[in-house]
Order: structure tokens, then C-alpha cells, then sequence
């Protein structure tokens, strides 16, 4: 049985697709309110940029801010296509962000289901409610598509 996907997840795949033409690693992320009204919408920009810290996640944070005129995103969710890495589920917790829905888990690079579990550490100020493998397969197979193009 096929998943349907919530619009905004669809709408980070989007992105995450538009990524990958750019020769971006294929990650994508939006942001919503409470009303599930959608703030933002952004993929990596790395290269782009020359920003390593241009993760699709810290774009949309940083978009959504300056929308809200808050560094604090209350009663916002996050849609992304891959787990977010430490740096993003630091910026994350730091922005408030109720919720946290994303696609495929990283093994490598997830630092929320993976590796150092930041959201579970006691130094962790805000923990988001996490949903993990909304669109799993698409997102696994975005990445497999897209590194094994690059070898």
C-alpha cells in the first residue's frame, strides 16, 4: 500500500528534487504553523552558497524567523527529508520547533533516531515530538539515486 504523503512533505521532496538538479545533496525541508499553513520551503544550498551551514533545515529555520519576527518558532513543525544532522537538531531545539516530522533515517550523518540522539541528551533545553519514516522509501531512494549517479 502506497503512503500518502501530508502536503508538506511533498512539498520537501520538491525541493529535495530541485537540490539534486543543482548538484546538491537531495535534502529538503519545509516549515508550518500551527494551522499546518506553510511558512517555508527550502533545499540544501551548500555548494550554492559555499555555507556549510546551509542545511535545507537551517534555511527554512532561518526564513521562518525572520517571518515570525521571533527566534523562537512556538507551535511551528518541521518537514524534512532526511534525519537532521547534529548541527540542525541543535537549531531545532534552540528555535523551539514543536514538531519534527522527516522521511529517512541517516545512519551516517541522523543525529535524532542516530548517533549522538540530541533530543535525548540532558543538555537538551527543547525536545520536539519526533515523527521519523513519513515517506521512508522515497527518501532512501532519493539518496541512493543521487550518490550512486555521483560515482
Amino acid at each position: 500500500m502506497k503512503q500518502v504523503l501530508p502536503e508538506p512533505m511533498r512539498v520537501a521532496f520538491a525541493e529535495a528534487e530541485a537540490a539534486a538538479l543543482r548538484g546538491e545533496v537531495p535534502v529538503g525541508a519545509v516549515i508550518t504553523n500551527a494551522a499546518g499553513t506553510m511558512l517555508t520551503k527550502a533545499g540544501n544550498r551548500t555548494l550554492e552558497e559555499q555555507d556549510p551551514t546551509a542545511h535545507a533545515e537551517m534555511i527554512v529555520i532561518r526564513q521562518a524567523a525572520k517571518i515570525l519576527g521571533s527566534e523562537r518558532l512556538v507551535d511551528c513543525n518541521l518537514y524534512v527529508t532526511l534525519e537532521p544532522c547534529a548541527m540542525c537538531a541543535a537549531a531545532i531545539s534552540f528555535a523551539r520547533i514543536e514538531r519534527v516530522y522527516f522521511a529517512a533515517a541517516d545512519e551516517k550523518m541522523g543525529a535524532i533516531e542516530n548517533g549522538p540522539r540530541f533530543f535525548n541528551q540532558p543538555t537538551c533545553h527543547h525536545r520536539p515530538e519526533v515523527y521519523g519514516g513519513i515517506g521512508e522509501a522515497k527518501g532512501q531512494e532519493l539518496m541512493r539515486n543521487f550518490f550512486k549517479n555521483k560515482r
